[in-house]
């Protein structure tokens, strides 16, 4: 554990609750309008994260801090086990990480003084929203300290939710994305109010964009102070309403728990995405009756999502495929997202279809696969006449559908109605559950007498070839020895690098864009990037998700320089809670996507304005935090060098100075640069 870990001090206790009462007399009104404390709430030069009232001093907290590891219930992957006994917020850590619950007679195990002083039968806010988690199977939540919201990490504790608190807000809200990616449940993000909320605005609005169910918990100013202009006052919903499927204020203590099923219901209505809630502090604080509070048990408060469509519109299109001599399917990130792995890979294999995957579907089928492709999508999209796109909206990825051959008869299969025929007209559209729908189509045509898959294997040649063409015109770059090293080169080794259980992450322009052609993940699941919305900087949050939820698998992250430099601080996140991680910087010292297009609009004379950035030693920087670093500039260093950040068992940074004026074709083929 780092000095700076062992040496924090939880305040103490005085039998007080975080609304400044004391524990026997809790306030009736279970709205939690109680009597202030401004030092707690306003203290003067805070930044609005302290949660003593003492001005801007981290080391004087009043509840366990979420980064202090020796105060977690449930061990998180990285936790670090103190070998002294420690006393904080009326806990015990002991050996193993673990806080000890206290027996004494009349007491709740693992409360606090505050807590027992309570009646037994009363409960507060913040542990009302942690029952409420953990019901939803919510095990760790992202967060950034603020005095708002430390009562839920009061209640998480005694949930054994883990608390993982990290140095910026949108690497929290980044983070409960890519959980919410990697392992299927829920993500959760809690930060405090004004600017911590608006801090995780972007990772919200990400989120939205790759449809990740995930929930931002935002703290609030008192009620009993609305519109009195109280400490981070903002408002919050007005924010996130258009960024989220849900966005609501908790009114009442006994609504917390209710509230935040609510917004998992919503989170996971059609095609998932976030939700927001705010709770006002009094409101958080405050304690009820429990038999006053609804508290939604597990399993009991939310129907099945998994829709398997229209029948009818089943049998279409199991005809449709039976009958096509060129059909061609892309399985998009829904494909992930309802876990349809198996379902799919059994329905291309069964009518002998071409498969082509993006975002999160990549690795649905492993490569070798003779069903898998990946450099012949635009020849088969222009010569198909069956062309079957699921979970993929029609936007600019797809050309907002102009892509697909006018000839072809398009099927387009979404969770979401509103995604279906937007942008393009189809021949026909199924609403539902990726996984129930492919299942059910490959139901339909196993009765047939000839399902086509003979018949399509002259289409598979076709296409094989054409795939074949592409790979050998772009292999002399991926083995160039030219240096500065090219980009093809550094991310052909990667993928050589990587492992059958390697998770893949991708952060950055036109790095991640050389990457997209030539890496391909083992299996399912096994590739992250931002998705749609394009977001610079989810690197080290998904890093921290996935390294969290996959402790015994392989992370391995490729940054663009830029990219890095937004969330970059939390390598020592990962470096707190022991989460090693392979991590690579392709740096040319630029925003180099963005330097093409003003070339290419502008002229050499101005292609580097606000786009070049210095030349940043990151292995140094990785070394400086407690992680492993390494530099390269041969490119036959590049695979040792990667083999040696994998046995340092430490986060790491591999610093690959890449040409600077080699850019991706996905770059050069960007409609807004013509």
């Amino acid at each position: 554990m780092s000095p700076t870990t062992t040496g924090r001090q939880a305040g103490q206790h005085t039998g007080e609750n975080a609304s400044g009462q004391t524990g026997d007399k809790a306030e009736a009104n279970p709205v939690g309008e109680a009597s202030e404390n401004p030092q707690a709430s306003q203290s003067s030069g805070d930044e609005n994260r302290q949660t003593s009232p003492s001005a801007g001093d981290k080391d004087q907290q009043a509840s366990p801090s979420a980064g202090d590891k020796d105060q977690q219930t449930s061990p998180s992957a990285g936790s670090k086990a103190s070998k002294e006994t420690r006393q904080s917020a009326g806990h015990k850590a002991i050996e193993n990480g673990q806080t000890s619950r206290s027996d004494k007679p009349g007491g709740t195990a693992g409360q606090h003084p505050a807590t027992t002083g309570a009646a037994p039968d009363t409960i507060s806010g913040g542990h009302l929203v942690a029952k409420a988690l953990k019901a939803e199977g919510v095990d760790t939540i992202f967060t950034l300290c603020g005095g708002h919201i430390i009562d839920i990490y009061d209640g998480c504790v005694d949930e054994g939710i883990s608390v993982i608190d990290v140095r910026h807000e949108q690497v929290a809200a980044h983070a409960a994305d890519g959980y919410a990616r990697i392992t299927g449940r829920p993500g959760c993000a809690v930060v405090t109010a004004g600017p911590g909320t608006t801090d995780a605005v972007t990772g919200v609005a990400n989120a939205l964009r790759a449809e990740s169910p995930m929930l931002l918990i935002g703290g609030q100013g008192a009620l009993s102070q609305h519109k009195m202009g109280s400490l981070q006052d903002l408002p919050h919903v007005d924010m996130m309403t258009p960024i989220t499927k849900f966005a609501a204020t908790v009114p009442h203590t006994a609504r917390a728990a209710d509230l935040v099923s609510m917004a998992f219901r919503e989170a996971f209505a059609g095609a998932p995405g976030p939700s927001f809630l705010e709770i006002p502090r009094d409101v958080l604080d405050a304690r009820v009756p429990a038999e006053n509070a609804r508290i939604p048990q597990s399993g009991r408060y939310r129907a099945s999502t998994r829709n398997a469509g229209d029948p009818a519109d089943v049998e279409k299109l199991a005809d449709l495929l039976v009958h096509a001599k060129k059909p061609a399917i892309l399985l998009g990130s829904q494909v992930w997202t309802t876990r349809a792995t198996e379902p799919a890979t059994e329905l291309v294999r069964a009518l002998n279809i071409p498969a082509y995957m993006n975002g999160a579907g990549r690795g649905t089928l492993p490569p070798g696969d003779p069903h898998h492709f990946q450099l012949s999508r635009r020849y088969a999209f222009d010569n198909a006449d069956v062309i079957v796109i699921v979970g993929t909206p029609f936007d600019f990825r797809m050309g907002y559908g102009k892509r697909l051959s006018p000839d072809a008869k398009v099927v387009q299969i979404d969770l979401d109605y509103r995604t279906v025929g937007k942008n393009r007209d189809i021949d026909l559209g199924i609403v539902g559950d990726a996984g129930q729908i492919l299942a059910a189509v490959a139901d339909a045509a196993s009765g047939r007498v000839d399902n086509g898959a003979v018949g399509r294997k002259p289409w598979l040649e076709e296409l094989r070839a054409v795939e074949e063409k592409a790979k050998q015109k772009r292999l002399p770059q991926q083995h160039s020895d030219a240096n500065p090293i090219h980009p093809y080169r550094l991310v052909h080794e990667i993928n050589e690098f990587l492992t059958e259980d390697s998770i893949y992450i991708g952060d950055g322009g036109d790095i991640v864009t050389f990457s997209g052609q030539v890496v391909q993940p083992k299996a399912p699941g096994h590739w992250m990037d931002p998705g749609p919305l394009g977001t610079l900087g989810v690197g080290i949050p998904f890093v921290l998700a996935a390294k969290h939820a996959r402790p015994d698998q392989e992370v391995v992250a490729l940054f663009g320089d830029g990219a890095f430099s937004l969330t970059g601080w939390d390598f020592e996140t990962l470096v707190r809670f022991d989460l090693p991680f392979v991590g690579i910087v392709g740096n040319n010292s630029s925003m180099n996507q963005i330097r093409y297009g003003q070339a290419q609009k502008y002229g050499l004379a101005r292609e580097r304005i606000g786009n070049t950035l210095g030349d940043v030693p990151y292995d140094q920087f990785a070394r400086m935090l407690g992680g492993y670093g390494e530099e390269v500039r041969d490119p036959a260093d590049i695979a040792p060098a990667l083999r040696r950040a994998r046995e340092s068992g430490k986060p790491s940074l591999i610093n690959v100075w890449v040409d600077p004026d080699a850019y991706a074709p996905g770059t050069m083929n960007q409609t807004m640069y013509k």
